[in-house]
């Protein structure tokens, strides 16, 4: 058995996914968080709340490594200095962080660009945070997991009239291949900033509902609608993709047809 490996935001779509993987190989593994894993599972946990520092020193305990889940729409920067200074203290020797596809490039300035895109500057923050902590890493930026593009078009598809930001391209991945690649880094030896992990197909925004609405048996009226501010400039440049590195395998189809046949929510 080696040294305990901490995950934090454990308890979260990827963070389940990870911790369950590296109990796995035979890891212990301890996740901290707010919230307790479900009863019955074979991993430690350790309260702690990132956004308050409380209990993170002592979830760091005997930890060498740390893969670092946990993240919001704000405020991950102000997470990640809490998480390398508890880190630095233990004498954490390997931290291994999930960013975004676009933290570097998608200028996030004006109150709209906050409001609507933040998510990319609280990434991008905590990047930084973690590369200048001192401590040797490994960050891999991902693009939206099916997940989290699933939540969005079936909130979308709850009105009836859809607007569509005109030229917007996702390309989401599966949450599944980005865990498996977190634990490969995390049981190698710190990478630096490593190649992106892309899903295998870019899509229009409009498709992706399209093909949501078909699975879930629904119809609405889609209209395309201009984004201001630079942010969106950069989306519609394709700055959230990574085609260059579309490695991820399942497909966005193959999802829907798992998670939404017929989906009686819509």
């Amino acid at each position: 058995m080696n040294s305990t490996i901490l995950v934090t935001g454990g308890t979260g779509t990827l963070g389940r996914l990870v911790s369950s993987r590296l109990v796995d190989t035979g890891n212990a593994v301890r996740v901290a968080g707010r919230h307790a894993p479900a009863p019955g599972q074979v991993i430690e946990f350790a309260r702690c709340d990132l956004d308050t520092g409380d209990g993170v020193e002592a979830a760091m305990e005997g930890v060498h490594t740390v893969v670092h889940c946990a993240g919001a729409q704000k405020g991950d920067g102000e997470k990640a200095r809490r998480l390398v200074a508890a880190a630095s203290l233990a004498g954490v020797t390997h931290l291994v962080f999930i960013s975004v596809v676009g933290a570097d490039a998608i200028p996030v300035l004006s109150g709209f660009d906050r409001a609507a895109f933040g998510y990319f500057a609280s990434k991008r923050d905590a990047e930084l945070v973690v590369a200048g902590s001192g401590i040797p890493f490994s960050t891999l930026r991902a693009t939206q997991f099916f997940e989290l593009t699933l939540l969005t078009v079936r909130a979308m598809a709850k009105l009836p009239v859809i607007p569509v930001p005109r030229g917007f391209r996702f390309q989401p991945v599966d949450a599944g291949e980005v865990a498996d690649r977190l634990v490969e880094l995390a049981l190698g030896e710190p990478a630096g900033l490593v190649p992106d992990l892309a899903g295998p197909v870019s899509y229009p925004m409009g498709d992706l509902i399209r093909s949501y609405l078909a699975a879930a048996g629904q119809r609405r009226v889609l209209v395309p609608v201009p984004m201001p501010g630079r942010a969106a400039k950069a989306i519609r440049e394709g700055a959230n993709l990574s085609e260059d590195r579309a490695v991820g395998q399942r497909t966005w189809e193959e999802f829907l047809s798992e998670r939404v046949p017929g989906d009686p929510r819509g």
